[in-house]
């Protein structure tokens, strides 16, 4: 690789990153034209509410989600406390992207393994994910109360751990799948000709043509890890978590809702962390990240 594409890659990535920045700002430029031009009340018509209110209570200026972090909560500060409810909101998320990166490739190597696996339970993979999570949160959270592991009872956050592990394995499950039957006949039978195996064949040709599958499955994995641990929190009343301030600060939020919308923000950034940190794994795999490098992969 030369110096000169070396310093175009860094200058398209530089555009790359200027395109969050600039859809953040066009957001916030947005939210504070409706905070300017519609009214208080919102508009309706009719009895149906086309435009939201505009009230502080209803949509505070952006500017106010941000000062409010330095506004007292208690012993400490709202910024403090959204800090340190993200960060064990993200420790359970990790762990259940962890698991559910698990068993979903799990699944996928078996079901790739044996065609009858794959026709008996892919159909049940699939109608799993339309179980509502706020119903199987308190089965999960009932069925964990009675589970004693290594003589230790179960914990309300293993619950936790667990329902957001469930949205995570159906994406890594279908695209490791996906990626596990790509490679080309061909390809299998020449390594077959060279006297391997089924494990040789997964490990040296198959596992790698299913990375650049495997890693968009990874990021919606990531975001459904938060989006599960959330939901998981409120559902089953689990106190420390961001999911559970954003209750505790939805109930305070009459005159203003900015502490609110602040803890809405720290768990959006929480999705874009675990992103990150699912990106970084890329560059580990950037030689498995183009299709079509199985052929090398394989030799």
């Amino acid at each position: 690789m030369t110096v000169g594409s070396t310093v175009r890659r860094i200058r398209f990535r530089g555009w790359e990153l200027l395109y969050p920045v600039a859809a953040f700002v066009l957001l916030i430029a947005v939210w504070e034209l409706v905070k300017a031009l519609v009214p208080a009340g919102g508009v309706s018509i009719g009895q149906q509410r086309i435009l939201p209110r505009t009230t502080d209570g209803a949509l505070p200026h952006a500017w106010a989600v941000v000062t409010v972090l330095g506004e007292r909560d208690g012993k400490t500060t709202v910024g403090a406390t959204l800090l340190r409810t993200a960060g064990f909101t993200l420790e359970l998320a990790l762990l259940a992207l962890v698991l559910g990166t698990v068993v979903g490739m799990a699944l996928a190597v078996l079901m790739q393994r044996f065609s009858w696996v794959e026709r008996g339970l892919l159909p049940y993979v699939i109608v799993s994910q339309t179980v509502p999570l706020i119903a199987l949160a308190p089965l999960v959270a009932g069925w964990g109360g009675r589970v004693v592991i290594a003589g230790r009872p179960w914990q309300p956050w293993m619950s936790i751990v667990v329902i957001a592990a469930y949205l995570v394995f159906f994406p890594v499950a279908i695209g490791t799948l996906r990626g596990l039957q790509s490679p080309a006949r061909a390809s299998v039978e020449l390594l077959h000709s060279c006297a391997a195996g089924w494990w040789a064949t997964l490990l040296h040709l198959r596992l790698p043509a299913a990375v650049p599958h495997l890693l968009p499955a990874l990021r919606l994995g990531a975001a459904a890890a938060v989006v599960g641990s959330v939901v998981a929190e409120i559902s089953t009343g689990t106190a420390g978590g961001i999911g559970r301030q954003i209750i505790v600060f939805s109930q305070q939020s009459t005159g203003n809702a900015a502490r609110l919308y602040a803890a809405v923000v720290a768990a959006a950034l929480l999705g874009l962390v675990l992103t990150g940190l699912v990106s970084l794994a890329e560059v580990g795999l950037r030689r498995y990240s183009r299709p079509g490098h199985t052929a090398a992969g394989a030799r």
